[in-house]
């Protein structure tokens, strides 16, 4: 125990408190059992210890912050640091990377039942499933989701210029506005580019000429080692998913053919099927199903792309195309808080009600002509008219 307050004592005086990601203001720490799950090296660990460093202005032995991966753990349980910890007067225990440890839901069911006035607070990556495995724990965690950076953050983060957060509804109706307040301070084209190849994870700030490289090594962690603690997958199926992988990512966005995929990857469709559902939790691809389409267990989505842009400019930077380029970062920004299909006409339907058709600054109305509630979201421009919005002000949305 005594090696690991010293190293999360360690580890807490390193952390910057400057900037802060948007989650941050939107959890409820007073709940007894919080989960922030998210895909790796979207800053889930910093926005904890940040939590920890603002709440407890001095090292105390009611708060503890604890990697599950440490070797501290080789010999002993969740249940055994728990009790430990309490007897001890611990009241606030954080454990990080919990997909990591096997019986993770059935042992933090049994601390929650047991120690009443322990508040834990875990994260993990967004592979698991809080109601899966040994425990069910929906009823008793309050569960977050931390996403990528947004435009917005990016902003904030590169430039330190903090703008105010606009729902999409608001960015709908007052968009003139909008980019009239923002582009008072900053002309967002300038750096919307930047954003695209190397502003979704926070770590660009550590050097952006090493930041595809350092992408490319998280993405291998997440299949080498976040996928198999999380699932009950081998070796083998791990080469086919990178193989899967570098297919989509060579030739996105990607309409599947399941039977010529399946023979690329060597295997089944329902193999298939799995594994893009996997990809997709893991947060390296996103799957869009037609509006029309039911969404089953083992039903072929309509296109994939990568879950962002910046996995496109690290796995094949050959192949970028701008207008896959605009979609995927549509894409990506709307999908955390609203749910998205492909329409018979347009590009994307968001919530059932809204049609978007994205493109370049010179994008008509052609395409969704005669479509109710339609949108031209139109890339290269600072501003636009009527039902025409600019591509990079979907990046505000949190």
């Amino acid at each position: 125990m005594e090696q690991l307050y010293e190293i999360f004592e360690i580890k807490l005086r390193g952390v910057p408190q400057k900037f802060r990601r948007f989650l941050y203001e939107e959890i409820d720490w007073s709940n007894r059992l919080i989960s922030i799950l998210g895909a790796r090296g979207s800053g889930k660990t910093t926005l904890v210890m940040q939590h920890i460093k603002q709440q407890f202005k001095s090292p105390s032995n009611q708060v503890l912050y604890v990697d599950v991966s440490n070797l501290f753990f080789s010999n002993n349980t969740l249940l055994d640091l728990a009790d430990m910890f309490y007897k001890n007067g611990g009241k606030f225990l954080f454990l990080d990377e919990i997909h990591k440890y096997p019986k993770w839901s059935a042992e933090l069911k049994q601390i929650h039942d047991t120690y009443y006035d322990l508040k834990v607070v875990f994260t993990g990556s967004s592979i698991i499933e809080i109601k899966k495995g040994e425990a069910d724990l929906s009823r008793r965690v309050v569960g977050y989701h931390l996403p990528g950076l947004s435009f917005r953050e990016y902003l904030e983060l590169d430039q330190s210029l903090k703008f105010e957060v606009y729902t999409l509804e608001i960015i709908l109706e007052n968009h003139r506005e909008i980019s009239h307040l923002i582009s008072g301070q900053i002309r967002p084209l300038e750096y919307f580019s930047d954003y695209l190849k190397y502003g979704y994870y926070p770590y660009f700030i550590e050097g952006k000429n090493v930041y595809h490289e350092k992408l490319r090594s998280t993405i291998n962690l997440i299949l080498d080692v976040d996928i198999p603690a999380a699932e009950n997958i081998d070796f083998k199926s791990i080469v086919k998913l990178k193989k899967l992988l570098s297919v989509i990512s060579a030739s996105v966005p990607f309409k599947p053919n399941t039977q010529k995929v399946s023979i690329m990857v060597e295997a089944s469709r329902s193999t298939l099927i799995r594994f893009f559902t996997l990809l997709e939790k893991a947060q390296l691809i996103s799957l869009l199903q037609s509006e029309t389409k039911e969404i089953q267990a083992l039903s072929k989505p309509e296109k994939i792309y990568m879950n962002n842009t910046n996995l496109m400019f690290a796995l094949a930077p050959q192949n970028v195309d701008k207008g896959n380029l605009r979609e995927t970062f549509f894409y990506n920004q709307t999908n955390y808080l609203h749910d998205l299909a492909l329409p018979k006409t347009g590009d994307f339907i968001v919530d059932g009600k809204w049609i978007f058709e994205v493109g370049g600054k010179n994008k008509t109305r052609k395409q969704i002509a005669g479509t109710g509630n339609a949108w031209v979201v139109s890339d290269e421009i600072e501003s636009g008219f009527g039902n025409k919005i600019p591509l990079w002000m979907l990046g505000f949305q949190y």
